[in-house]
């Protein structure tokens, strides 16, 4: 993989970002910049506005009021999505394609060639056997069907990843080795922008972090700075003083 070199400014902003669903407000001015070659989670509860949020970032919903860029580029333009890679939660690949035939599609679509051998390499370091390359989508597990998803992201070299729960369905060692991909990712300059439940991954992966509360920022910064400013043990204590508070 080669290292991206990247100029100063954000990934991302979102510049007071508003979205109503009838009567739920569930971006409410919503305010926060991601830096180029962070790894910054997103984090908060069910119902918190981490979806939406998402879905707005990426133009499948519109915001109501407010602004979003990508690399400076507002996000209602295609071409600020140029060079984004993006794993949904519920990631299902076409029932009737095998991994091959998946990968070689993604391949296309971020507009790089099918490298077999980086392929069988990146299946090695998410521990995904290469027999899934021959095997139909609808045969694999969830564990195995959020690994192919990993590593199309990982094989497209975009220079922002975003991934919503990209641990889901993991088991111990493929988080482990997952976690070490996404370090990766941030040594050769690449941004990633991942929501979470997993506040001790957070805790131990991330330069920043945001904490989205009824639609709104409550806490942006460093987990370091979490804990210190709310007085908590570790990242999950000071999570609840946060959304309590």
């Amino acid at each position: 993989m080669s290292t991206v070199i990247i100029a100063g400014g954000a990934a991302l902003a979102f510049k007071a970002v508003t979205k109503c669903f009838s009567t739920n407000r569930a971006l409410d001015g919503f305010d926060l910049e991601v830096k180029r070659g962070e790894l910054f989670a997103l984090v908060g509860q069910n119902g918190a506005g981490k979806t939406t949020l998402l879905k707005c970032l990426l133009d499948f919903c519109e915001p109501d009021s407010g602004d979003i860029e990508i690399f400076g580029i507002s996000s209602r333009m295609t071409a600020a999505r140029r060079d984004v890679a993006f794993l949904p939660e519920r990631f299902v690949p076409p029932y009737y394609l095998t991994g091959r035939d998946f990968l070689r599609y993604m391949a296309a679509l971020h507009r790089r060639a099918y490298d077999e051998q980086r392929v069988i390499e990146t299946f090695a370091q998410l521990d995904l056997d290469p027999s899934a390359l021959t095997r139909a989508a609808r045969s694999y597990s969830k564990g195995m069907t959020q690994k192919l998803g990993l590593c199309a992201c990982l094989l497209s070299g975009k220079s922002l990843q975003i991934l919503d729960e990209p641990m889901s369905g993991l088991d111990p060692k493929a988080r482990a080795l997952l976690k070490q991909q996404l370090r990766k990712l941030r040594e050769d300059g690449r941004t990633v922008f991942f929501s979470t439940h997993a506040l001790a991954d957070v805790e131990e992966l991330c330069d920043r972090m945001a904490i989205v509360h009824r639609g709104r920022v409550r806490f942006a910064g460093t987990p370091r700075e979490l804990t210190d400013q709310y007085a908590g043990p570790n990242v999950e204590q000071a999570f609840l003083a946060c959304i309590d508070g």
